[in-house]
C-alpha cells in the first residue's frame, strides 16, 4: 500500500522541499537502512534513515517532488532482495536544512508494527568469502551479513538491534566495527556481525564433554568421524541437528535404534544438486524449492538405482532432501563426498533441542560427538518440509507446504480483511503451531509439535509470551478447538479466566477451511471439504470426513463420510487393526472371521474389539477419512500398528501406481438433509479384490 500527500512546505528563503516517508513490511535485519543511505546520497538528498519499534522513517530534503517520485521509486525497484515493503506512506514537514543524510540509531515507541525476517540461507558472496585463503572470515563457521545469517531465532526484541540479539554479548573487534559503520559495506548495521577474532567459535566434544578440537579443525576431525560410521549433533540455526553418514546402513540403523525412531523417514543433506541427482529425480519447480532462500527439506522420488542405506527411508518412494543453508553445513560439505541423514536433535515425540545443556544431557546416548558453539539461540525452529503435488493428468502442480518453520517463519499471513481485535488462537493437539493475528497481519508460530509430552508444552508456553512481545501483539480474544481435553483448549480457557479475556471456541474442520479461505484471500461463502483424521464435532462424535457449506464465521454441515465406532478411542489412531475390524464388523459381521486379515491379526483379539463394538463400549463414533485410510492400509497387511502419526496412511500411498486413474465407487444417501458418504461399498469391494 502507498500513501503519498507530496505538498509543498516551503519556507519563504528556500527552494527545497522536505518529506518524510514511513515504511513498514520486512525492512529491518535485511540492510534497508544502509541501502537507503546508499541511494539518498548517491541522488545528492540530505536527511535521515531510522529504525523504529513501528517500522523505518526516513526524512529527505529534496530540490523538488519529481526527486522525491524518483527517490520512492527507487526504494521500490533496487531495495534488498529480501526485504518486502508492506506500506509506505509520504508527509510534507518542515524544511530543517540538513547537509548531509545519515543514519541515526533506532528508537522504539509503544506499539511495535515492525515485520521480523525468518533466518537466511548463507548468500553468494559470503560463500565466496567462507572459501577464499586471502579473506579475513576464511573457514569462519559464522560468517554473515545483511543479506544472510540468523534473525528470528536470535532475536530477543524490536527493533533488531545488536543489543535486542543473542550476539549483543560479543563485543566487536575494531576491523568488524570498521565494517558495521561503513555504510559501504554490506556488513554495514548486519548486527550478527562476527569474525574468528571477536565472534562465536566451534568446537568438536565428545558425548563425556571433553573438548577434542577448536575449529576449523573441528570440522575436519567430525567430517572424518562421520565417515567412520560416528552419529554427530551439531547446533544449527534453530536448534541441534542429528547427523550420519546416509550410506552407511550400520550407521543409520545404530541411530534409528539410540533415537527410538522405528520406521518414520529421516531426512537427508547433500552438498548440491548434483549430488541429489545420484539418489533422486526432481523437476523445475522441486528444484527451485531446494535452491529457495528458505531452504526446505523437499520431498522428491527417488531414482532408479538409488544408493542409499535402506534405513534411511525403508520401502518409501520418497527421499526429503536438503541442501545447506549454513557456513558451517557448507563447510562439512566442504570434505564430505555423499549426502548425510540430518534429522532433527531430539528424543522421538519431542521439540527440538537447542539449548546446550539439555540437548548435552538428552542426546548422550543417542550420538558419539558434539559439533557445539557459543552462540545462544533464543527461539529453537525447526527445518521446513515441503511437497510439489502434481495432478493426476499432470498438467497441475502445486508446492504444499507439510511443516512451516525455519525459512517461513515469522512472516505473516497477510489477510484481505483487518480482524477488529487482536487474537490468540492456540491450535490443535497434533503438530501444533499457535497464531497471533492483529489488523491484517496473522503471525503463525514455528512448528511446536505434538502436545502430548512436558517438552512440547513446555515450548508452546514459553512462544506465545514471545510471539506476544514481539509482535506486540495482547490478544483480547482467545480462539482454541472445541475438543475440551485438548490441552491447548485447557491452555486457553484458564487463560482466558485469569485474564479476563473473551473465549471463541472454533470447530476444528471449520478452522481448516476458514484457514484456506484465509490464505487464498476468500471471503464469500464456499463449499468446504476436510479430510484428516480427528475433530471434535459438535454432536459430540469424531469428525474427519467432512463437507461444510461455510463463510469465515460460521458453517453448516452439509455431507460427511458415514459414522462407524471408533473402537479404543484414541488408541484405534495407533493401531490401525481396531479401525479395520471396525470396518470389516460393519460390512462383514461375523464372516469377518473368515478372512485372512482375523486370522493375522489373531481372532480373539479381533474378538474382543468387536465385542466393544457390540456393547458401545469405548467406541466413539466417526466419520474420519484418516480412519478410513488406515484401515484400509491394515487391510491389505501395510500397517497394522503406526510406530508414528499416520504411517498407514503413508504405507498405503507408497503402494499406489501414480498412473492408476480408476477409483473404487461409492453411492451417496441423502439423511435429515446432510448427504453421506457410504464408504463401505469401497470396503466391499477391496474384500471382494483381495478374495
Amino acid at each position: 500500500m502507498i500513501k503519498l500527500n507530496i505538498k509543498s512546505r516551503r519556507g519563504k528563503t528556500t527552494t527545497k522541499d522536505a518529506y518524510r516517508i514511513f515504511i513498514q513490511g520486512a525492512v529491518q535485519g535485511v540492510g534497508f537502512r544502509p541501502f537507503i543511505y546508499r541511494l539518498a546520497r548517491r541522488m545528492h538528498l540530505t536527511g535521515w534513515v531510522e529504525n523504529t519499534s513501528q517500522g523505518v522513517i526516513i526524512e529527505v530534503e529534496a530540490g523538488n517532488k519529481d526527486k522525491i517520485y524518483e527517490f520512492i521509486s527507487r526504494i521500490y525497484e533496487e531495495k534488498p532482495k529480501t526485504a518486502h515493503i508492506e506500506y509506505l506512506n509520504v508527509q510534507p514537514v518542515e524544511f530543517k536544512g540538513y547537509e548531509e543524510f545519515e543514519i541515526r540509531k533506532s528508537t522504539e515507541s509503544v506499539d511495535k508494527k515492525v515485520l521480523i525476517l525468518p533466518d537466511l540461507t548463507v548468500c553468494s558472496q559470503c560463500l565466496e568469502e567462507l572459501f577464499n585463503p586471502k579473506d579475513r572470515r576464511y573457514l569462519y563457521p559464522f560468517i554473515n551479513c545483511t543479506q544472510c545469517g540468523p534473525r528470528f531465532t536470535i532475536i530477543k526484541d524490536v527493533p533488531y538491534d545488536r543489543k535486542n540479539t543473542t550476539m549483543a554479548e560479543f563485543q566487536m573487534c575494531p576491523k568488524c566495527e570498521k565494517e558495521y559503520n561503513d555504510p559501504e559495506s554490506r556488513r554495514f548495521h548486519a548486527q550478527p556481525n562476527a569474525c574468528w577474532n571477536c565472534g562465536p567459535q566451534l568446537q568438536l566434544m565428545d558425548k563425556t564433554g571433553n573438548i577434542k578440537s577448536q575449529a576449523p579443525q573441528a570440522i575436519s576431525e567430525a567430517v572424518e568421524l562421520l565417515k567412520q560410521g560416528n552419529i554427530l549433533a551439531l547446533k544449527s540455526l534453530g536448534g541441534y541437528q542429528i547427523a550420519v553418514d546416509a550410506l552407511n546402513e550400520e550407521a543409520v540403523r545404530k541411530l534409528r535404534q539410540r533415537k527410538k525412531r522405528i520406521h518414520k523417514p529421516f531426512a537427508l543433506m547433500a552438498r548440491d544438486l548434483k549430488m541429489i541427482l545420484q539418489y533422486a529425480i526432481f523437476n523445475d519447480q522441486e528444484k527451485e524449492l531446494l535452491l529457495s532462500s528458505q531452504r526446505p527439506i523437499v520431498l522428491l522420488r527417488k531414482n532408479q538405482d538409488c544408493r542409499i542405506a535402506y534405513s534411511v527411508v525403508e520401502e518409501n518412494k520418497y527421499l526429503g532432501f536438503i541442501l545447506p543453508y549454513t557456513p558451517m553445513h557448507y563447510l562439512i560439505f566442504k570434505e564430505m563426498d555423499r549426502p548425510l541423514v540430518m534429522t532433527s536433535g531430539n528424543i522421538t515425540e519431542e521439540p527440538i533441542y537447542y539449548r546446550d545443556e539439555e540437548a548435552i544431557e538428552k542426546l548422550q546416548d543417542v550420538v558419539d560427538y558434539f559439533l557445539i558453539h557459543d552462540r545462544k539461540i533464543h527461539m529453537r525452529c525447526d527445518d521446513s518440509v515441503t511437497r510439489v503435488f502434481i495432478s493426476l493428468d499432470g498438467k497441475f502442480s502445486k508446492e504444499y507446504i507439510i511443516r512451516r518453520a525455519r525459512g517461513y517463519v515469522p512472516k505473516p499471513l497477510t489477510l484481505s480483511y483487518k480482524v477488529k481485535y487482536p487474537i490468540l488462537a492456540v491450535g490443535a493437539q497434533l503438530k501444533n503451531t499457535f497464531a497471533l493475528a492483529k489488523d491484517n497481519h496473522v503471525f503463525i508460530s514455528h512448528h511446536i509439535g505434538d502436545l502430548d509430552n512436558f517438552s512440547a508444552v513446555t515450548a508452546f508456553e514459553d512462544s506465545i509470551p514471545h510471539f506476544e512481545k514481539l509482535f506486540d501483539i495482547y490478544p483480547e480474544i482467545i480462539a482454541c478447538d472445541l475438543h475440551p481435553e485438548y490441552y491447548c483448549s485447557q491452555y486457553a480457557r484458564k487463560l482466558a479466566e485469569e485474564e479476563g479475556k473473551k473465549l471463541v471456541g472454533v470447530q476444528h474442520h471449520h478452522a481448516h477451511i476458514v484457514s484456506c479461505m484465509a490464505e487464498n484471500n476468500i471471503e464469500e461463502k464456499v463449499i468446504g471439504i476436510a479430510l484428516d483424521g480427528t475433530g471434535f464435532g459438535d454432536d459430540g462424535t469424531i469428525w474427519g470426513g467432512e463437507i461444510l457449506i461455510a463463510d469465515l464465521k460460521e458453517f453448516q454441515r452439509a455431507g460427511h463420510l458415514q459414522y462407524v465406532p471408533q473402537p479404543g478411542g484414541d488408541s484405534a489412531v495407533k493401531n490401525p487393526w481396531q479401525m479395520a475390524t471396525s470396518w470389516l464388523y460393519k460390512v462383514l459381521k461375523d464372516k469377518i472371521y473368515d478372512l485372512e486379515f482375523a486370522h493375522r491379526i489373531g481372532i480373539q483379539k479381533v474378538e474382543s474389539v468387536v465385542t466393544m463394538i457390540k456393547n458401545n463400549i469405548n467406541s466413539p463414533l466417526t466419520s474420519s477419512m484418516g480412519r478410513l485410510f488406515a484401515s484400509v492400509s491394515s487391510i491389505l497387511g501395510l500397517c497394522d500398528v503406526a510406530s508414528y502419526h499416520a504411517e498407514a496412511e503413508i504405507r498405503l500411498e507408497q503402494i499406489l501406481d501414480e498412473y492408476c486413474r480408476e477409483s473404487y465407487r461409492f453411492s451417496l444417501q441423502e439423511v435429515d438433509g446432510q448427504f453421506i458418504i457410504r464408504a463401505e461399498e469401497v470396503i466391499t469391494a477391496i474384500i471382494h479384490d483381495l478374495k
